[in-house]
């Protein structure tokens, strides 16, 4: 995963991927399709970028569904695979009264088993932005997978973390590593502060943010605040987000169409405050719906950098 981080070209549109988990999640309203690498390529592709899910699903009747569903959705689901002897994913999510996800995360699942390909070589030269979290990580397979593919991403794409800390599926060691590597770090006020206390980063809000700037080659930090809006902050901007006041049915997949709008509007090139008006702006409008893939509610007026 080596390589020097440059400011990415503008293609239209822009390659991007997703990779780790798909699954269902099951939601006390009903079965919904969920996974964080799968709910940003989702919301990317509502925002105009082309997009693939790379994962894996069981050779089982959930996962026939869920690739009919991708198909439902106008998804093109080639690089999800489809293993045997492993079952589909899933997540048991409860709610807490706020619309607050509770998750818990099922194992020896099929996205455990994600195979490297020949085929995911090629996806891998041309994407523009790859976005994964923590999670997939914890098996060997997938693990080896992804590092695979980011060591075959061109020196200019653009590696998005979005750390999503599940259960005790992470650690420093992990996390030091994925940030060494990454262009953008998307992570919450609770990730911030556990992140703080893995790698000993002592201090405010702010003196955190700072330190992993300066320690990791990150050219931007997204710091998500629930109610309280967000924060994109770089060596020399600081571009803060009231957010908007919802009446949330539930948060689930809102960080994850919060990282898309930021991806696509960074690979645009468009002004960080407007990155951060789309960012928190489709976050919201997703909180107002079940689950995380619902219809795209708009199409972001922006103004390009110079």
């Amino acid at each position: 995963m080596s390589g020097e981080r440059t400011k990415p070209a503008v293609t239209a549109p822009p390659l991007v991927v997703g990779i780790g988990e798909i699954l269902w999640d099951l939601l006390p309203s009903g079965r919904q399709i969920g996974g964080a690498p799968a709910n940003f390529a989702f919301q990317a592709q509502t925002l105009g970028a082309k997009c693939f899910i790379v994962s894996a699903v069981g050779d089982d009747e959930p996962g026939r569904e869920l690739l009919d569903e991708l198909g439902r959705r106008g998804f093109d689901g080639r690089f999800v695979a489809t293993v045997a002897g492993a079952p589909t994913g899933t997540v048991s999510v409860s709610l807490d009264p706020g619309g607050v996800p509770l998750y818990v995360i099922h194992e020896g699942v099929a996205w455990d088993a994600l195979p490297w390909t020949q085929a995911l070589r090629g996806l891998a030269d041309g994407a523009d932005a790859i976005c994964y979290g923590t999670l997939a990580h914890r098996s060997e397979v997938s693990r080896c997978t992804i590092s695979s593919f980011l060591n075959e991403t061109r020196p200019g794409a653009v590696r998005v973390l979005d750390l999503n800390l599940r259960q005790n599926y992470h650690s420093p060691d992990l996390v030091r590593g994925l940030l060494e590597h990454s262009t953008i770090l998307k992570l919450n006020d609770d990730e911030l502060r556990a992140v703080g206390q893995m790698l000993s980063f002592a201090g405010s809000e702010t003196e955190i943010l700072r330190s992993l700037l300066k320690t990791f080659p990150i050219v931007m930090i997204a710091l998500t605040k629930g109610r309280e809006g967000s924060r994109l902050i770089g060596r020399d901007r600081d571009v803060r987000h009231p957010g908007y006041p919802v009446d949330a049915v539930d948060t689930v997949g809102a960080g994850d169409a919060f990282t898309a709008a930021l991806t696509v509007g960074y690979l645009k090139r468009i002004s960080w405050e407007d990155i951060s008006e789309s960012a928190n702006r489709l976050a919201s409008y997703v909180c107002t719906r079940p689950g995380a893939w619902p219809d795209p509610p708009f199409e972001p007026s922006v103004r390009t950098e110079t």
